[in-house]
């Protein structure tokens, strides 16, 4: 499955999901190696036209915010990190995450995790 974003949309994109909504110039103050305050402009319209982006006039200026929820922007970002890196193989993702040095568990996280295996919760 190929991501629909490019690396400056997914980009922007993040950057609402962490903010939840904002201005052309916050989104600019957040953005390694911006571009110009008109690119930001044109990708928020790209972003706009492909459903992934609304916004809303607060005055002269423009509010931008995400149109679908981040749980579901996450579980749509690990689904092509997984089909991508991992052939679709969810068990080699997991491992992969698991085996990073800084992947320390708790006993109450490492319990959480042992009931979403057998099935016992909802992640």
């Amino acid at each position: 499955m190929a991501d629909p974003l490019s690396r400056r949309e997914r980009q922007i994109l993040d950057i609402l999901h962490r903010r939840r909504q904002a201005t052309v110039a916050e989104v600019l103050a957040e953005m390694t190696d911006p571009p110009a305050y008109d690119g930001v402009r044109t990708i928020l319209r790209m972003l706009e036209r492909k459903g992934f982006v609304q916004h809303r006039q607060d005055g002269p200026r423009y509010l931008y915010a995400p149109t679908e929820p981040l749980e579901h922007a996450r579980s749509r970002a690990l689904q092509h990190v997984v089909g991508t890196f991992f052939g679709g193989s969810t068990t080699h993702a997991a491992a992969a995450l698991l085996s990073m040095n800084d992947a320390e568990l708790d006993d109450d996280e490492f319990a959480a995790l042992r009931a979403l295996v057998h099935g016992k919760e909802e992640p």
